[in-house]
């Protein structure tokens, strides 16, 4: 019985965290998709993060209908954000509004992420795979 009553609470903070990042992702400047990011570890929200380009560029990412090849995803936004910190995301969540592409989910296993929850299907599931094959567990909720 607590089993399910802590199954079904963390499935509320999982809800609630990706509604967070879905949130969040409305600061990305990118006009065909905004993605957020939220790291979050001991039901502490350790980093954040949004697509977009580099610190100190411009906040346009797209040329047209082309992203611009530098723009970074929510995910290495809020992984590189959390390593100029002093917290560690060993054994963090990573609540993300995409799934991870093949580039994000190879810095996700090296930043020692353990989760992956998340909203939409990314055009590419390789990333979700290697996820997988890491021993890492993702998991897909509809919000």
């Amino acid at each position: 019985m607590s089993s399910l009553n802590n199954n079904s609470r963390q499935h509320q903070f999982d809800c609630r965290y990706l509604e967070m990042a879905r949130i969040w992702g409305k600061n990305s400047y990118c006009k065909r998709r905004q993605v957020g990011a939220l790291l979050v570890k001991d039901r502490i929200i350790i980093s954040d993060g949004y697509n977009g380009t580099p610190s100190g560029f411009e906040n346009e990412c797209e040329d047209g209908d082309v992203t611009k090849p530098y723009v970074l995803h929510a995910e290495a936004n809020a992984i590189t954000k959390v390593a100029r910190s002093n917290n560690s995301s060993e054994g963090a969540t990573l609540y993300v509004t995409s799934s991870p592409c093949m580039e994000c989910a190879k810095l996700i296993i090296q930043a020692g992420v353990k989760r992956v929850v998340f909203a939409d299907h990314y055009h590419d599931v390789n990333g979700i795979n290697l996820l997988e094959r890491a021993g890492i567990d993702v998991q897909q909720i509809n919000i």
